[in-house]
């Protein structure tokens, strides 16, 4: 017993299993939080050609007839939309509508029984959902098994499925949502001040805002330099939270790693035909594959690798 949960409860196996719900929880959050952040856009767009004031203010006129209308109609299209959450509508096949059971939701089990594809349908169901679960499921038994039975494992295992989530919907929206790096970014200062994480509050603390500085700073010299973005403000969140949780120090590390794994994935897409003219590679998969390597090998064993310590 640790004193506050059995040993086994905290067991890389038990984690393991943990890891498949999670990561089955994940793949509606990758898949249905992007939809849900357009809708709110959309509702952002509704509210700015609603305001008359706004308009007046801002081009000196009344708002014209036609941007009224487009309003009307705007609104009674987001009003006839269908409910959108985590939680609902169930989870159905995009090809035929057919709602999936729970039997057939069971991480990777059901997949595998279905041969991949949709019991009413046969439509193909991608690898990518079981290959999420396995993945959450490794990289909860590997920080069980590098933490040993210690409650703090539970933490770092939230850590991790928030990165997962991160780096999956960058790579398909070139999107990372405020509605996970601010919790992400507020869970590590908690963390830190409470003596969870292991890294100092000051050193927590000045992790955060370096990691949001140095990216910030990097975006503007680049912007002025040549009147294009090469990077999104997420990126400046997403670093911020990495060094929330784990320090200053492992900024650089992190930012390195990052470019040179961006890079050569970058020159292989483009080398291969995978990536289309005008399109990028987002850099929040990599800072978040970066910031995992870290996390598990740990900042003075990255540091002393890397010729630092």
């Amino acid at each position: 017993m640790n004193g506050l949960l059995p040993d086994w409860l905290l067991h890389p196996a038990t984690l393991a299993l943990l890891g498949l719900a999670i990561g089955s929880f994940l793949n509606v959050v990758i898949h249905r939080l992007p939809a849900m952040l357009e809708r709110d856009w959309w509702r952002d767009a509704l509210h700015v050609l609603s305001d008359l004031e706004s308009h007046r203010r801002v081009f000196g006129s009344a708002s014209p007839q036609p941007m009224q209308q487009s309003a009307s109609g705007l609104r009674g299209a987001i009003d006839a939309l269908p409910a959108l959450s985590l939680a609902r509508p169930a989870s159905r096949c995009p090809s035929c509508g057919h709602r999936i059971r729970a039997y057939e939701n069971i991480p990777v089990l059901s997949w595998l029984l279905l041969r991949g594809r949709c019991s009413a349908c046969g439509a193909r169901i991608s690898p990518r959902y079981p290959l999420m679960e396995l993945s959450c499921a490794l990289l909860f038994a590997a920080i069980g098994w590098r933490m040993g039975a210690q409650p703090q494992a539970l933490l770092w295992c939230g850590f991790a499925a928030a990165l997962l989530a991160l780096a999956w919907i960058d790579w398909d929206t070139t999107v990372l949502p405020d509605a996970i790096t601010f919790p992400l970014l507020w869970a590590g200062l908690l963390g830190a001040a409470l003596g969870w994480t292991g890294i100092a509050p000051t050193t927590a603390l000045v992790g955060a805002a370096a990691g949001y500085l140095s990216l910030w700073a990097v975006y503007w010299l680049f912007k002025l330099a040549t009147g294009k973005e090469g990077m999104g403000y997420g990126d400046f969140k997403l670093l911020s939270a990495l060094g929330a949780w784990l320090g200053w120090q492992a900024l650089l590390p992190i930012v390195l790693g990052a470019s040179a794994l961006g890079a050569v994935v970058g020159i292989v897409m483009k080398v291969s035909g995978a990536l289309r003219e005008g399109r990028y590679v987002p850099f929040g998969p990599f800072l978040a594959g970066a910031g995992l390597l870290v996390m598990w090998l740990g900042v003075p064993a990255t540091l002393a690798w890397m010729g630092w310590a």
